[in-house]
């Protein structure tokens, strides 16, 4: 004979087992509805540039599985920060970011930024990996990093090296040459890596400055209106075999690279976060879109979610003393 408490046990669990279930079919139907709208994409940067490129790239093809049209936003400015705020403010449930992990792993041991870098964003999940290039303008008349170290001692100050904005990876390479050659090279920040950075190269505004790696900087090298000097990474590119990489050239801490990945708010739910990393990582498994990366030495990176989160905490750790053992100053 079934006692009263047991027969209240069972009722309650079945009652937590029917409930369970109807929370993740709610769930499940609230993340499969969405998005009711279009989504945008904010890129922190200006047209042009690499995180441009791939995030219209991932836009065209995210837009038929998630059945409305994602748009791409450019918002520049302050090194990534103006649109990687807008994207924490956002409270529409349909604003996204595909950035560079600086602004959340290098700028707060910087400068202040208007967000909380490991709270105020839910990750969805790193795209791809990308090599900074070291290049030379035709205001630059050496022909090599060597020559721009010598150049930099004989005569301080003048030489003047821009990068993409004030506490991006090309700023804390510079700043880590400077600090092992013991030379002055002046930094000349633009608001992102695309558009008229590579304009002003053209010209020699400047001598020297730092990118990722895009289609519109390939054909300026093709054209010879810009030489790369020196690559980061692992190993040297594979079509680049006699460049060498900053760290055979004596600066293993100047040796960095870019890691991009995909922000939303904190407040977008599990279920849609989920959603777009599995349509995100099918995309990237695409073999259309490994060689249009790969075309330019970008490498398609997946990952879960909870990667990317735990990438941006240890990055950002080890950042920051990084940061405090080179007693790197932004001004």
């Amino acid at each position: 004979m079934t006692d009263r408490r047991t027969l209240l046990r069972n009722t309650w669990a079945s009652a937590l087992v029917a409930a369970t279930g109807t929370s993740w079919q709610m769930a499940h139907a609230q993340a499969s509805a969405w998005p009711s709208k279009p989504v945008r994409i904010i890129v922190p940067y200006p047209t042009g540039g690499v995180t441009e490129s791939i995030t219209r790239l991932l836009a065209e093809r995210l837009s038929p599985v998630l059945g409305q049209a994602v748009v791409v936003d450019n918002r520049a400015g302050a090194g990534g920060i103006t649109g990687m705020d807008a994207v924490a403010k956002a409270s529409d449930g349909h604003t996204l970011a595909l950035a560079a992990i600086s602004p959340l792993t290098l700028l707060p041991h910087l400068t202040h930024t208007p967000y909380d870098a490991l709270a105020d964003f839910a990750p969805v999940g790193t795209v791809m990996y990308s090599p900074v290039l070291l290049l030379a303008t035709s205001a630059f008349s050496g022909k090599s990093f060597d020559d721009m170290i010598a150049q930099a001692k004989a005569n301080p100050g003048k030489l003047s090296l821009a990068t993409s904005g004030i506490g991006t990876v090309g700023n804390i390479m510079l700043e880590q040459i400077k600090r092992k050659a013991g030379v002055d090279i002046l930094h000349v920040p633009y608001k992102g890596g695309g558009g008229q950075l590579l304009t002003d190269a053209v010209g020699g505004h400047f001598d020297l400055f730092t990118a990722n790696p895009s289609g519109n900087l390939a054909g300026l090298v093709a054209q010879g209106k810009v030489r790369i000097l020196a690559v980061t990474g692992p190993t040297r590119l594979p079509h680049l075999p006699d460049i060498p990489t900053l760290q055979e050239l004596g600066h293993p801490l100047a040796n960095l690279t870019s890691l991009f990945g995909v922000f939303a708010p904190a407040s977008m739910p599990a279920e849609q976060v989920q959603r777009l990393n599995a349509e995100i990582n099918k995309i990237l498994a695409q073999k259309e879109v490994q060689d249009r990366l790969s075309k330019v030495d970008n490498v398609a990176s997946p990952s879960t979610p909870a990667q990317l989160a735990a990438v941006l905490k240890a990055e950002s750790a080890a950042n920051a003393k990084v940061i405090k053992d080179a007693r790197i100053r932004i001004d």
